[in-house]
């Protein structure tokens, strides 16, 4: 299996396709490189080069016990982008995935990026604060880390089969294939890493990282999504990058990119060819 090992000797798994224009895509909690199975396909047949990774502690990345932070998620990505020398890259970056780029790119400048997506992002903050009260009330990811803690088989099954895909809503159709696809995906990773990143998605603050952000950057955002909740999200962090454009999809949930692919997909290959 292809990996990169970064300066704390963990080991990174990467998918590497094709040739041209790369396109980075960094996968939301607690999943893996193969949640983007559908757009990387997609987009090389498009003529794109696609590159999708699993974040420390998830998939096929060592499980370590430690390091289970934005600081090194955006390490871990610079190391990897630097290990393939990616050039005028497009970074997409789904839910704690957009946390990851956001950070990346504050974290380590836009040298190697060319534009950002951001879709159904945790950014700016989720958590609710003084500065942030539309978040959420902190007992809701201590709500998380306990159901994680007592059963993760069968909070892993819980979640998709309810808010994540809105199979939870009186009209959806629920797919047992893409639940099952995420238990899967969910169940390759470790627990601490999985405990730990409950924290890191939903504590930290994007603001000053957004604000840094001058290339172009698509938000993409579900009205429905049950997961990080639209008003309190996509709309404020598409003003505070400097070069944003919201796009909002009524009725969608929070993992779009799986249930809604077609459409995701052409308007993400609308806005890396605008």
């Amino acid at each position: 299996m292809p990996t990169i090992t970064v300066k704390d000797g963990t080991e990174i798994y990467y998918k590497d396709w094709g040739t041209g224009q790369p396109i980075v895509f960094s996968h939301g909690w607690p999943l893996s490189a193969d949640d983007w199975d559908t757009q990387m396909l997609f987009f090389l047949g498009k003529g794109f080069r696609v590159i999708a990774h699993d974040r420390r502690g998830h998939g096929r990345s060592s499980q370590t016990g430690d390091g289970h932070d934005m600081d090194h998620y955006a390490d871990d990505l610079a190391a990897l982008t630097a290990h393939l020398d990616l050039k005028s890259a497009i970074h997409v970056g789904h839910s704690t995935g957009g946390g990851e780029v956001a950070h990346y790119i504050g974290r380590h400048g836009e040298s190697r990026v060319a534009k950002a997506v951001l879709i159904s992002a945790v950014p700016p903050i989720m958590v609710k604060t003084a500065n942030n009260p539309g978040g959420l009330p902190k007992e809701v990811f201590d709500g998380l880390q306990a159901q994680l803690a007592a059963s993760r088989s069968q909070f892993y099954r819980d979640l998709p089969a309810g808010p994540f895909y809105g199979f939870n809503r009186p009209d959806a159709k629920p797919s047992e294939a893409i639940i099952q696809n995420w238990w899967r995906q969910g169940m390759m990773g470790g627990a601490k890493a999985h405990y730990d990143g409950i924290v890191a998605f939903s504590q930290t603050d994007f603001t000053e990282d957004l604000k840094s952000i001058t290339v172009p950057v698509l938000v993409m955002h579900g009205d429905d999504d049950q997961i990080v909740p639209y008003a309190d999200s996509a709309p404020l962090s598409a003003k505070l990058v400097k070069n944003g454009t919201l796009k909002t999809y009524k009725g969608f949930p929070h993992g779009m990119p799986t249930t809604h692919a077609d459409t995701i997909n052409a308007d993400l290959l609308a806005f890396i060819k605008s």
